[in-house]
């Protein structure tokens, strides 16, 4: 019930939150940017406090009060929401049609019934493209545009903002699965980050141990800080030196956050060896319940990296994926940018299963052994380092494909060549 509550409250609640910015204003489109980053903290700063605080009361006081009191809050949530609905914007849909999914999917059927015409040929194709021919067209994004031809049998044409929707529908695909593949390190944080700082000394303070509910908390932490780093000061540095109002496109700050994602388990990878030298060190391989002479200190940098990975990487796609699909699916747009993760998780837990009996069978030690002195997470991470380059070299891979080169004109601002023109993203903002 949690997840199907997320689901529909995380993507919705987000969406219309920046529907509150008008996109035709320079300066609250600007400010929609740091919507995104701003939400992200405070939704973090929620998280982080109730690991920290719910924790607590449910350790020492008692259970019905720590989940009594997420549910009030909650309650009230809910009532300050309901109190400025008439404060709100309501997006006026410009579009009459009552079902976006509808006239989109409308789009590769009419596309697919329309393959075999040819976009040039005399009274179907000349009104689309100024020069009358089709080879400056690219491959199934030109298969598209034949959605826009009537077909032989006399069928109505779709409308060129149905064919403007579906291929930015269709050009998130490939961003979508790079996006998968950077975000799997993520999921690492919740299970070995947390089994690895169970094993060493987790005395922060003198007197002071953290509760190994509590690891949960530090990505929270984690970003609290970079996104007041990221608004004050590397952005006004960046549109200095690029003399662009967004200082970077969101397209390069999602490649920002693939190369801290990749950088990350280096980062990781090496800690863990430490640790693994360490126990070796102190005669404590067999001894798995015995502490490391470890400070957790030795983990801040990965979980502050963690945090950077947030910034650049993951709100970063939840702001593109809001820009580039249609008004109506936006929160579907939100829905898609957070299922990467999702699935990233499921295929880091593929990938566990897979080196685990790889690794473990003929009775060598497992990756994975339960005893940690004895696995090698440390090879693990080495491993999510390469899959998190190579993800990126495929991600500039696929900017080279479906984006534009710098300064070409943008989509919205052209007037002629329109299918040419639509298969280019990177110069939107």
């Amino acid at each position: 019930m949690v997840k199907i509550g997320q689901g529909g409250h995380k993507p919705c609640v987000q969406a219309f939150g920046a529907d509150q910015f008008d996109s035709r204003d320079s300066k609250e489109r600007i400010s929609r940017g740091s919507f995104f980053n701003w939400w992200f903290m405070t939704l973090s700063a929620g998280i982080t406090l109730s690991f920290l605080v719910v924790v607590y009361v449910q350790d020492n006081i008692s259970w019905a009060l720590g989940f009594g009191t997420p549910c009030l809050f909650m309650v009230m949530a809910l009532a300050l929401f309901l109190l400025g609905r008439k404060t709100y914007r309501y997006p006026k849909e410009d579009y009459k049609e009552k079902n976006a999914l509808a006239r989109i999917g409308r789009v590769f059927v009419t596309a697919y019934k329309n393959r075999k015409l040819n976009l040039a040929d005399p009274g179907l194709g000349e009104s689309l493209l100024e020069d009358g021919s089709s080879q400056k067209c690219r491959g199934w994004l030109e298969g598209l545009g034949k959605a826009l031809l009537p077909g032989e049998g006399g069928g109505e044409p779709c409308t060129r903002k149905d064919v403007e929707d579906a291929m930015a529908l269709v050009r998130l695909i490939p961003i979508w699965i790079t996006s998968v593949i950077s975000t799997i390190p993520y999921a690492q944080y919740s299970t070995f980050f947390t089994k690895q700082g169970v094993t060493v000394d987790r005395k922060i303070l003198p007197g002071f141990e953290i509760p190994p509910a509590s690891f949960q908390s530090f990505i929270g932490v984690s970003i609290l800080i970079p996104v007041p780093t990221y608004e004050r000061v590397f952005l006004p540095l960046a549109r200095y030196i690029t003399k662009k109002p967004s200082g970077i496109t969101m397209l390069q700050r999602i490649g920002a956050g693939m190369v801290l994602s990749s950088f990350n388990m280096v980062v990781a990878a090496l800690v863990e060896t430490k640790r693994l030298e360490i126990a070796k060190e102190y005669g404590l391989v067999d001894r798995p319940d015995a502490t490391v002479p470890m400070s957790i200190w030795w983990f801040v940098p990965q979980y502050i990296l963690l945090g950077m990975i947030d910034v650049f990487s993951l709100v970063g796609t939840q702001e593109f994926f809001y820009d580039q699909v249609p008004t109506e699916l936006r929160s579907i747009g939100l829905a898609l940018s957070l299922s990467a993760m999702g699935l990233s998780s499921f295929l880091s837990g593929f990938l566990i299963t897979v080196i685990n009996w790889v690794t473990g069978k003929d009775g060598g030690d497992s990756w994975f052994n339960t005893n940690l002195n004895r696995a090698h997470v440390d090879y693990f991470y080495w491993l999510l380092a390469a899959f998190t380059a190579v993800g990126f070299l495929a991600f500039l891979f696929l900017l080279q494909v479906v984006c534009v080169p710098p300064g070409r004109p943008s989509l919205r601002t052209r007037k002629v060549k329109f299918i040419e023109n639509s298969l280019f993203i990177c110069n939107l903002n």
